[in-house]
């Protein structure tokens, strides 16, 4: 296990492209966990609980979130996007390291 104090560096020419933009975006966000801690309108269908009563985006088999569309790759429910969706913005911190993270 690494000390808390060290920092993960990201090789950027790694990236197939840096600039993410919704014509390049592989949706790599849309394998993670999203916890539902807000109501946007989600819905029921798309919505995975827990045994203690969590809520977080149903995911397929594969890993994908279950409210992607896999032939376009765009969200289905964009406009009543979970909360963590919203914030996690395209191009940022998270985003590319995520891109990485699946391209490398």
């Amino acid at each position: 296990m690494l000390p808390s104090w060290v920092v993960m560096v990201l090789n950027t020419t790694q990236f197939p492209d840096p600039h993410a933009t919704c014509a390049n975006c592989e949706a790599c966000c849309c394998r993670l966990e999203v916890m539902l801690i807000t109501e946007t309108g989600v819905p029921d269908y798309f919505i995975a609980r827990d045994e203690w009563g969590g809520e977080s985006m149903a995911q397929r088999d594969d890993g994908w979130c279950a409210a992607l569309d896999r032939k376009t790759m765009m969200c289905t429910i964009y406009e009543i996007r979970p909360l963590v969706c919203r914030i996690f913005e395209m191009g940022s911190y998270e985003c590319l390291v995520e891109r990485a993270e699946n391209f490398l």
